[in-house]
C-alpha cells in the first residue's frame, strides 16, 4: 500500500513476515561470528594436539612435560586471539562463568584422572579426548550439527584406536585427536 503522502504502508502480516526474516537473519549472522570463533579455537589447539601427540610418540618418557608445555602454549595463544577478536572486531570472546565451567570441567577430569583414576598412558589419552569430546556434542545439540560431528567422530575413533592401534596409538591420536579438530575448525571456517 502507498498512502497519500508516498510512503509504503505494511499490514501487519507483512510486518510479522519482515520481523521473522530479521529473526532469522541474526540468528545466522550470530551463530556465523560463533562458529568463526570456535574454529580459529579448533584449529590452534588441533594444532597444539597433534604437535603434542607427535613429540609425546618420539620421547614417550617427555611426555608429561611435553603436554604441560603444550596445554600452557595453547591456552596463553587462546588468550592472545580473544584479545586481538575483541581489538579487531570490538566484541569480547571472554565470558566468566564459561570460564569458571571450564575451569571446573578441568579439575574434575584431573581429579578422576590423575587422583582416582590409576590410569596408564594410554587410557589418560583416550580418556581426556572423549571427555573433552563430550561438551562438543553436547554443544551441538545448540550450535549446530558440526558440533556433534566432529565430537562423535574423534570419540568413535580414538575407541577404535584404543582397541587396534597396538604401538601405534599416540601417531593414532595425533591424527585422529589433532587432525579432527583442525578438520573441524577448517570445515567450520566454510559455513
Amino acid at each position: 500500500m502507498i498512502s497519500q503522502r508516498g510512503d509504503t504502508v505494511i499490514n501487519s502480516q507483512e510486518a510479522s513476515a519482515a520481523l521473522m526474516e530479521i529473526e532469522s537473519l541474526s540468528r545466522l549472522v550470530r551463530q556465523s561470528v560463533f562458529y568463526r570463533h570456535a574454529s580459529t579455537m579448533l584449529i590452534l589447539w588441533g594444532v597444539a594436539t597433534f604437535i603434542g601427540y607427535l613429540l609425546s610418540f618420539f620421547a614417550p618418557a617427555a611426555a608429561p612435560v611435553i603436554w604441560a608445555v603444550v596445554i600452557v602454549a595453547g591456552v596463553i595463544c587462546a588468550i592472545i586471539i580473544g584479545a586481538l577478536n575483541k581489538k579487531r572486531e570490538g566484541v569480547s570472546t571472554f565470558d566468566a562463568r564459561a570460564t569458571a565451567a571450564f575451569i571446573a570441567f578441568v579439575a574434575f577430569g584431573c581429579l578422576w584422572s590423575i587422583v582416582f583414576g590409576n590410569m596408564a598412558p594410554r587410557q589418560i589419552a583416550a580418556f581426556w579426548t572423549t571427555y573433552f569430546m563430550l561438551p562438543y556434542v553436547m554443544t551441538g545439540f545448540w550450535f549446530g550439527r558440526v558440533f556433534v560431528v566432529i565430537g562423535m567422530s574423534v570419540i568413535a575413533l580414538t575407541l577404535l584406536g584404543y582397541f587396534l592401534a597396538g604401538p601405534w596409538f599416540t601417531l593414532w591420536m595425533a591424527v585422529v585427536n589433532g587432525g579432527g579438530l583442525l578438520l573441524g575448525g577448517l570445515w567450520m571456517r566454510r559455513s
